[in-house]
This record gives C-alpha cells, sequence and structure tokens, in this order.
C-alpha cells in the first residue's frame, strides 16, 4: 500500500507542479490558473491549420493502421460463445432511469427547471447500471455485484482523478462550462458528483467489451511487442513526459495532446521502473486484450458523452488549436483520439484501486 501512496503521490506533484512551473517560466501569472471556478479565457487559441491537421491525422491513423496489421497477422485464439443470460431486473432499472432522464436533460419543461443542469449524475449513473447489466447478461458477472467495494470505490477515486484533468486544462483551456454559473462550494459539490461517474463508467463499458468474440480471438496472439531495456526505457519515457508536461504551460497550442498522454505515461514508467505490472505490460506477452478493450471502453463513453452534452442545459464547448474542424457534436472529429489514451489511464488507475481495495490481486490484470 505504501508504494501505491508514493506512486499517487509522484504523479499528482507532478502532474500539478510541472505545467505550473512552465508557465511561470514563461512569465505566466500563477494566479489565472488557480481561478477557481474557472471563468476567465486567457489562452488564445491557434487558428485551423490543414498541416497540422493533416499531421496529427496521419499520426493517429499510422497507430490504429498498426495495430490493425498487427491484429490482422495475430494467432487467432479459440473462445468459446457464452450462452447469453436474461437481462436482469436491474439492469432495465437502469435502461428505466436513462431513458427518463434522457428526456428531461434535452427538454426544457418549465416545472423542472430547477433541476435542469443537474441530469448529468443521473444519466451516466443509469448508463452505468444499463451497461453492468449488458456486462452480466454476456457472462454472468458485473463488478457491480460481483465486487462491490471495488465498484464504489471507484465513484471517489474517479472524482479525485477528473480534477487533475480539470487542473490541466487550465493551462490549456481547451474545454469551458457553460450554463453552470454557482459559488466556489456549490461548483465544487456539484463538479465533484458528476466527475465521480468517469472510471465507473468506462470500466463497465470495459468490462462488457472484454467479452466480445472479436477482442478475444485476434488481440490475444499478437506479436509480442518488449523493450530489451524496459527499465531504461521506462526511464527515457519518465523524462519526456516531464518535460512535455512543463511545457503545456509554455506552449499550449503546440504540446496540448500532451494533456492526455503525459498522465498515462508517467503512471506507466513508474511503475516499470519499479518492475511492477502496468496498463501495458500484457502487451511484452503478446495480449492486446486489456488495451485494446480499455481505449475502446473510453471511445465508447466518449460518444455518449458528447452526444449526450451537445442538447444539455450545463454543458462544455470546446475550442482546440490547429484542429479544430470536422465536429461530431461538439468535438472535432480528431479530438475523438484522446479517449484513447484516456482509456488506458483508467485501466492503469483503476488497477491501482483494486490493489487498494484488495492487495492479494496484482495491479494490473487483464481478466478484469
Amino acid at each position: 500500500m505504501r508504494r501505491i501512496v508514493f506512486k499517487f503521490s509522484i504523479l499528482a506533484v507532478m502532474l500539478t507542479g510541472l505545467p505550473l512551473a512552465g508557465a511561470l517560466m514563461a512569465d505566466h501569472p500563477a494566479a489565472r490558473y488557480l481561478e477557481f471556478p474557472p471563468q476567465t479565457a486567457y489562452v488564445r487559441h491557434a487558428p485551423f491549420s490543414w498541416t497540422a491537421f493533416a499531421l496529427y491525422g496521419g499520426f493517429i491513423l499510422a497507430v490504429i493502421a498498426g495495430i490493425a496489421f498487427l491484429a490482422r497477422h495475430s494467432q487467432p485464439e479459440t473462445f468459446p460463445k457464452h450462452r447469453l443470460r436474461p437481462f436482469p431486473w436491474w439492469g432495465w432499472a437502469g435502461v428505466g432511469l436513462g431513458a427518463g432522464t434522457w428526456i428531461l436533460a434535452w427538454t426544457r419543461f418549465t416545472w423542472f427547471a430547477a433541476l435542469q443542469p443537474h441530469t448529468f449524475f443521473p444519466l451516466w449513473l443509469a448508463f452505468i447500471i444499463t451497461v453492468n447489466g449488458l456486462g452480466f447478461r454476456r457472462s454472468g458477472h458485473a463488478m457491480i455485484i460481483d465486487r462491490p467495494r471495488f465498484f464504489l470505490a471507484l465513484f471517489p477515486a474517479s472524482a479525485a482523478f477528473w480534477w487533475f484533468f480539470e487542473y490541466l486544462n487550465r493551462f490549456v483551456q481547451n474545454w469551458f462550462y457553460t450554463g453552470s454559473n454557482y459559488s466556489p462550494g456549490l461548483y465544487f459539490l456539484l463538479a465533484t458528483l458528476s466527475f465521480s461517474t468517469v472510471l465507473p463508467a468506462v470500466l463497465a463499458v470495459r468490462e462488457w467489451v472484454f467479452g466480445a468474440t472479436w477482442l478475444q480471438t485476434r488481440f490475444a496472439g499478437v506479436r509480442p511487442l518488449a523493450p530489451s531495456r524496459p527499465k531504461a526505457l521506462a526511464a527515457a519515457i519518465l523524462a519526456v513526459a516531464s518535460v512535455g508536461l512543463a511545457g503545456i504551460g509554455i506552449w499550449p497550442d503546440l504540446l496540448f495532446p500532451l494533456l492526455w498522454v503525459s498522465p498515462l505515461l508517467i503512471l506507466v514508467s513508474l511503475q516499470a521502473m519499479a518492475g511492477e505490472p502496468h496498463a501495458l505490460s500484457t502487451v511484452a506477452i503478446g495480449d492486446w486484450r486489456p488495451v485494446i478493450a480499455a481505449s475502446t471502453a473510453a471511445l465508447v463513453c466518449g460518444f455518449f458523452w458528447e452526444m449526450w452534452n451537445f442538447f444539455s442545459l450545463a454543458r462544455w464547448t470546446y475550442q482546440v488549436p490547429l484542429v479544430h474542424r470536422f465536429q461530431i457534436f461538439e468535438m472535432p472529429v480528431l479530438g475523438y483520439a484522446g479517449y484513447l489514451p484516456f482509456g488506458l489511464e483508467c485501466m492503469a488507475l483503476a488497477g491501482l484501486v483494486e490493489t487498494l481495495i484488495d492487495p492479494s490481486r496484482p495491479a494490473a490484470h487483464p481478466e478484469s
């Protein structure tokens, strides 16, 4: 437990301290990044650039194509099909809650006006319950009933987790909230409640995706990618990620993608340097299922986040430099690529949370 707390502490210090240090090096006032609730816009974003769009888009497509190539040339595994079980009653309760909340979120009934800005939490709680029900229907297992302590622990961990991203966004200002003008205390409470649903949602979808036939047959026997000197590579990646994280306080328009990548690289590097399992461990033995399941889960959640946000009263908007074009809902199309590493970050943090709940389990295990 001490080692996990130590890693959390290092990660927290790096995420909070490095961007601020970079901003101070650029002579930016620290007060602007500590404003709460965040309201002032001070980053002047670069306009759309076809060159940047092509470079970012080409890189994303190259990564996806590389993974698809590995999967196509993998050794297909046999995977027995499970007999589907009846959808549980509590899953239907989630469907009902979700349908009702969705209607209330996208309409403007006068009798519901006082509660109109607060539909995010019940809508996503319904989503979490429903997806757990889908997982139970497929495999007979769901963390909501099999691992209730872990499931409940994900909510406070999720809130703390996303507050770090809110802080990092202060340096790049890629998203803004509207329809949420509250006092600092009330803003913190309401935002924390909403942020608490992120990890449970992604982990629920990941658990459901993990039982899919296409994942089990194509991504269990992929060519292993194991570095010859993993600790040296981890140290180098940690150094690069640290410099990049400091850089977002200096060059937010150029380095804004590192907001999504750096936390993952730092945590994985710390674990690899300590010789511990991490979110990418199974790639070294050719098992890509945990990685693909986590990234797919975050992308699925991302679609629903953006869709349900679109007509909600309390919502967010984006200002993404260089590539803000071809929007799907509020999100520019290339922005959806950020959900792929975000899913791995959710998996990495969930592994640490589960180790805290049950120290007998490893911090990363593909079957979860």
